[in-house]
């Protein structure tokens, strides 16, 4: 008989064979492919901090978030990109972005003038970007259906810096001072216009991309002595600029927008900047009471505090995984305009609050802080002061 010629050690071979073959099910998810959420931020250069913080914060919302899309069948993987701050590396890399298929959603860029240039490849093909941190007004005015932020405006953030110059500072004076980028320019620029609307002088307004020696510019500022130094810039050239006006005597006040926002401010200027001011669309994660899980997990994995920004990369991927996570229902194969059309479809309430997108692919309420530097320990600048925060709705699109 058959039974016979079967020996006991081919039964048992047989039967581990049996179930070591995936079912038809399994194979099917596992043939599904890759599904690439892609970052693009500085994570070189004097800029690496924030830039490192939008890739560490996508990172997280991908292992939180990507159990959906594997019991789908797909695999999630993250493609941090390095722009190093500069427009011509962000192109080039938006273009290898788009040749890559997989890649269905772009998180980025930290700076304005790096993600204007680079959303203009992604529009090639109709790639999403959700911005965490661009907050030039040209990002979303442009009206391109595949471009949103989860931050707020310059137009509204320079504002919100002029009325506490004059409303609390009580400035009568100011020297505005920028880096001549686009963020920088334009956040100084929306700022004198509406200082000098609420009387208050502008003693000088300079653009420079001295990053070592500030004594040019130092010298004629002490000589007119303004009540406040408004800087539009980063972090990284306004700390040395920063510290020398003190050591040079300069007795003004300080106040800048969130390119300042990073505690590399304090490593660079030390004493230099305690008590100053700064505009926040973003501010430290200890203002939001939802991300404090966020920000255990974040110091847990990458030995670090999270900083600034981070926690908006997070709601900004998981938003995009939102979107993607639609756009594969009913076994469907996620496409690129279907997780665009999704984006703006998608209603999160996240760890920095509640987004909802309106037609330009802005927040329609956005969150903006005035916050206070509390020490020159970077290790502390999570601690740094909020002395106001403000809920604002998004500037109507221009006809």
């Amino acid at each position: 008989m058959i039974r016979n010629l079967i020996r006991p050690a081919s039964v048992l071979t047989v039967l581990l064979t049996l179930v070591a073959l995936p079912s038809a099910s399994n194979l099917e998810a596992q043939g599904k492919g890759t599904i690439k959420i892609a970052t693009q931020s500085p994570l070189s250069g004097g800029q690496a901090a924030l830039g490192e913080g939008i890739k560490l914060g996508a990172q997280l919302a991908i292992e939180r978030f990507k159990g959906g899309l594997e019991k789908a069948g797909f695999r999630v993987e993250l493609v941090p990109y390095d722009d190093q701050a500069k427009p011509d590396v962000g192109v080039a890399n938006a273009k290898n972005i788009i040749a890559d298929k997989d890649i269905l959603v772009v998180i980025g860029h930290l700076n304005s003038g790096v993600a204007i240039p680079s959303s203009e490849v992604y529009k090639e093909v109709n790639l999403a970007m959700i911005s965490p941190a661009n907050t030039n007004p040209t990002v979303t005015d442009r009206g391109y259906g595949n471009v949103f932020r989860v931050c707020g405006r310059d137009d509204v953030q320079g504002v919100v810096g002029a009325e506490f110059a004059q409303g609390t500072i009580k400035a009568r004076s100011a020297y505005v001072i920028h880096d001549k980028t686009t963020y920088g320019q334009g956040v100084a620029e929306f700022f004198k216009a509406d200082a000098e609307k609420k009387g208050i002088k502008i003693l000088g307004f300079e653009g420079t991309e001295e990053k070592s020696n500030f004594d040019p510019i130092i010298t004629p500022v002490k000589a007119k002595n303004p009540d406040l130094i408004y800087f539009g810039g980063i972090y990284e050239q306004a700390g040395p600029f920063f510290k020398q006006a003190r050591e040079k005597g300069v007795k003004a006040k300080f106040l800048g927008p969130d390119g300042l926002d990073s505690s590399d401010l304090a490593k660079i200027a030390g004493k230099a900047v305690v008590g100053m001011y700064y505009t926040s669309v973003a501010g430290p994660v200890s203002v939001y009471p939802q991300a404090k899980q966020f920000a255990d997990e974040y110091k847990k994995k990458f030995g670090k505090n999270p900083e600034p920004f981070a926690a908006q990369a997070y709601d900004a991927t998981a938003i995009g995984m939102k979107a993607v996570e639609a756009a594969v229902r009913g076994g469907k194969t996620p496409t690129r305009d279907a997780v665009t059309a999704a984006i703006r479809d998608v209603k999160h309430t996240g760890i920095t609050g509640a987004v909802e997108f309106d037609g330009k692919g802005d927040p329609k309420k956005a969150l903006y802080f005035v916050l206070q530097v509390a020490s020159e320990n970077p290790e502390k600048w999570g601690d740094n002061k909020e002395v106001k925060r403000l809920t604002i709705a998004a500037p109507a699109a221009k006809k």
